[in-house]
């Protein structure tokens, strides 16, 4: 299922490179792109622009329209909530210098990260995890595929379940700034802040429905309301909150890696009837009829 707001557009604001932890580089990203009819693009890398550059290249080519694109890590009340930054000047210095800050943070997590899973006794893992990550900073899915290759578990979901997913040994959270700041930041550099993939965090909807009041006090600007993995119960809900906040509405694909039906390249549920788009407000507005 395509994008169904305009019969002439497809557009997927969620997705990820080998800049981050996406399997696929940042060209190979919009060649598969093209290949599902994608019109409109945003490389969401964690808390990096490093494969923007690239992505713009390959998405000339293809005729696609690449809007910047970033999902930050942040922390609300202890814990760590993703936020997607949209349409921003990539080129704003007070932004770049906190992506440089957050890149700082990142390491942080990588090195505590490596001392934590230090019982398993595999030499230079953080070295292994980085040359997994292309000498960029790892992430847990970097250490995973380290412990595959080294016979510690069968396949990266068993280094999840054992290690790194949530309450294990790897998984760290402690390294990220506030929601407000991270808002600031995008909005400071002219973007939009969304709330990626709401469902995910497992809150419950009293808390959910705190979380979007705190992000829209800081100034957020819009929530995801339709992306990968998440039920027609989810969607429904997400549109409701979305309606009753007065925010604007993304979607995304939230893809990584190919061969995961439910999270490809602009394969996405339509989102109901009554939202505002988040890409009408751009400051190249998509999908509105052109002035008289």
């Amino acid at each position: 299922m395509t994008i169904p707001q305009h019969p002439d557009l497809c557009i997927d604001l969620h997705c990820h490179s080998t800049a981050s932890d996406g399997a696929l580089s940042p060209s190979e990203l919009l060649k598969r792109a093209a290949e599902r009819g994608v019109t409109h693009l945003a490389l969401t890398d964690h808390d990096t622009i490093a494969g923007l550059a690239g992505a713009r290249s390959e998405a000339r080519l293809h005729g696609i329209t690449l809007i910047p694109g970033i999902e930050l890590s942040c922390q609300w009340k202890g814990r760590t909530i993703h936020i997607v930054g949209l349409d921003f000047d990539d080129q704003d210095e007070r932004f770049l210098a906190a992506l440089a800050r957050q890149n700082d943070n990142r390491w942080a997590r990588a090195r505590t990260i490596a001392d934590r899973l230090s019982r398993l006794k595999v030499d230079d893992l953080l070295d292994q995890a980085t040359a997994v990550a292309g000498g960029d900073v790892p992430g847990r899915p970097h250490f995973a595929e380290v412990m595959v290759q080294c016979g510690i578990v069968r396949n990266p979901a068993q280094a999840f379940k054992r290690y790194l997913g949530n309450g294990k040994p790897g998984d760290v959270k402690a390294f990220w700034p506030e929601l407000p700041e991270v808002v600031q930041w995008i909005s400071g550099a002219g973007g939009v802040a969304v709330l990626a993939h709401p469902r995910k965090y497992q809150l419950t909807a009293t808390k959910l429905r705190d979380l979007v009041k705190d992000f829209s006090r800081a100034g957020g600007r819009g929530i995801e309301v339709s992306t990968s993995g998440q039920s027609s119960g989810d969607l429904g809900f997400l549109a409701e909150l979305c309606r009753r906040e007065g925010l604007l509405a993304s979607q995304g694909s939230d893809f990584h890696f190919p061969g995961a039906p439910w999270c490809e390249l602009g394969k996405i549920m339509k989102m109901p009837d009554g939202l505002e788009p988040v890409w009408h407000h751009f400051k190249a507005p998509v999908g509105l009829p052109s002035p008289i």
